[in-house]
This record gives structure tokens, sequence and C-alpha cells, in this order.
């Protein structure tokens, strides 16, 4: 069953904001945000901005609890939600018709809107372990990668096979696999997901750990193959780090179904881009949320009319026009 969480306004009340839109035409009047399950940041954060939106607006909207990056794609390329929020990895996949829900289907009807914020991927093995590289690590190791279908449970295995890690594949909550780490059933845990992960942190508290970085190589050969950017864990993140530790990570972009009107999308990036404190009051990860940040699309996505045009126009951004949808 869909639980979607709106937040109405009527015209008349609308902010100012919404008056420096006067060009309405062909926008609907009520909206949803594909985002992910309860408690999680995309439900936290999607639910937000489409409030936000919904107000400064003057529309009826908010956001829907789905499936994830994966579906959010599907639903906002066939139009069953305006607005979604996806990572690169799996953007890329649905682009090139690899996405599970619909094999085949060239999901090319989404468009970026706007970046969020970044999902770092990090290794950690206990002290006691030896494992202080990735090279360190054994062949056979029993690795744990989170949720199974997660974006870490999705990537990470392909990276260590990348990186030419040989391992057992291990699945469970990020608390499990921690204290299956602790008790020795685990060699190493890899995840993707905001830092400092709280059981890493938990770990530290409780055994000694070590946080392993890739090497310069180990980092670009990722980058080469995966849809991911160079990402420091800054030293002041885990008590164990004396120094940044080096990354990568996946962005995560908003997403827009690309028929919208050109104006409504321009107006919905103009509120959520134009006062970051505003979008930090509803989640700490829009930090990240930021008009410079534009270039981590990268080219997986083709960008939104009206959302390339408030980025070329508020943020110096050379987008090329065979990147634009309908260009």
């Amino acid at each position: 069953m869909k639980t979607i969480y709106l937040a109405a306004a009527t015209l008349a009340a609308a902010p100012a904001l919404a008056d420096n839109h006067e060009d309405r035409t062909g926008w609907p009047e009520s909206f949803t945000v594909g985002t992910a399950s309860q408690g999680g940041t995309y439900f936290a954060y999607g639910s937000g901005w489409a409030n936000l939106v919904a107000e400064e607006l003057g529309l009826t909207g908010g956001g829907e609890v789905t499936g994830g990056p994966m579906q959010n794609m599907a639903l906002v390329h066939t139009g069953d939600a305006a607005f979604g929020m996806t990572t690169m990895g799996p953007a890329r996949e649905s682009i090139d018709g690899t996405n599970p829900i619909a094999p085949g289907l060239q999901m090319t009807n989404a468009c970026a809107m706007f970046p969020m914020y970044q999902t770092p991927f990090s290794v950690t093995a206990l002290s006691s372990s030896g494992i202080e590289s990735i090279s360190d690590i054994p062949e056979g190791a029993r690795i744990g990668f989170g949720p199974a279908g997660s974006t870490s449970d999705t990537y990470f295995p392909r990276m260590m096979e990348e990186l030419g890690v040989d391992f057992e594949r291990r699945n469970g909550g990020w608390s499990d696999l921690g204290g299956q780490l602790q008790d020795g059933l685990l060699d190493v845990i890899a995840f993707a997901a905001g830092v400092p992960v709280p059981a890493v942190s938990q770990l530290e508290v409780q055994t000694d750990v070590n946080i392993i970085e890739f090497t310069e190589e180990e980092q670009q050969k990722i980058m080469d193959a995966f849809p991911v950017s160079a990402f420091d864990i800054t030293a002041n993140t885990y008590s164990t780090l004396e120094e940044d530790a080096r990354s990568v990570s996946m962005w995560n972009f908003a997403i827009a179904n690309c028929d919208l009107p050109e104006s409504f999308v321009n107006a919905v990036v103009d509120v959520v881009m134009s006062d970051n404190e505003r979008m930090m009051n509803i989640h700490r990860a829009a930090r990240s949320t930021l008009p410079e940040n534009w270039d981590k699309n990268a080219g997986v996505l083709p960008w939104h009319p009206g959302a390339a045009k408030w980025f070329i126009e508020n943020a110096g951004a050379d987008i090329p026009d065979d990147q634009i949808h309908g260009n």
C-alpha cells in the first residue's frame, strides 16, 4: 500500500516566492516525491523538501513511501510520480535498461533535477585481524555488505571484485553485522551509508578497529568502473582515524519526470536550492545540497530543461546541450 504524506497550501496564501513564477501553464495541482521506507534518510529528506515546495508554490504535494532508488526511477519514468530520488548507480542501470523492476526498459524519461548528498563507501575490520588495507583481505574472507538489495549490497561486492578481492558474501542489518564482526563471524564489514556508520562507532567503543582506506590507485580504478566520486572520510568522523581516509561516494540526485513543464521544475529547483539553511533544517544531509554540486550528475542522467536553466543561470553550470532532455 502506498503511503503519501501531503502538505497543502492555497494559492492565495502562498508565500511571495510563488509570485515569481507567473507562468503556470501545464502545472499540476498536486505532486508526489518517491522516497524510500520510513525511518531512513530518503524518507525524511524527501518528505521535507516536498512539503517545502508545496508550501512555497501553493500546491498540494508530499513524500511517498517506495522501495527506494530503483523503484523511484521507474515511478518517475512512467509519470506515476512527478519527482523522486535516486543514486547514480541505480540511475545508470535504469537508463541502460537493467533495472530489475523492468528489465529491458530504458528509463530515459527520468531527468536530473538537483544534487542531494553523498553516500560514502567505507570498510572496517578488527585491529586484531591484521587487515590494514584492501590488499590485506585474505582469500575467502567473510565480508558483510549490509541489507540484501541495498545500494551497498548492489555495488560494494562488485567493487571488491574489481579490486581482485576473493570473498564470501554476507548480508544483514548494520548493527547485526557489526556484532558478527566483533564475534569473529565476519572478517570485514563494507557499508555504503552515511558516516559515521552507527555500527562502526559502536564497535570503536567496544574494541579496536581499523578503518581501511583505498590507495590512490584503488580509488581511481573504482571511479573508472562505477558511477562514484572521490571522497575523504574526515579524521574527526571516527575516534580511530588519525587522518582523513581515502574513499569513494555515490551521489544522490532528485529526479523529475522529463515531460513536466519547464517553468514548474525551474520553480521547484529554485525553492530547494536558493536557501540551504532551510534545507539543513529539514535534514543535516542537505549540507551537500549546494548549487556547485550540479556537476556530480557526471552525464549519467539527462537534465530536465527547467533544472538545467536554473543551474546555468544561478550556478554558472556548463551543461552541454546534448545532456539536456529534448535537445
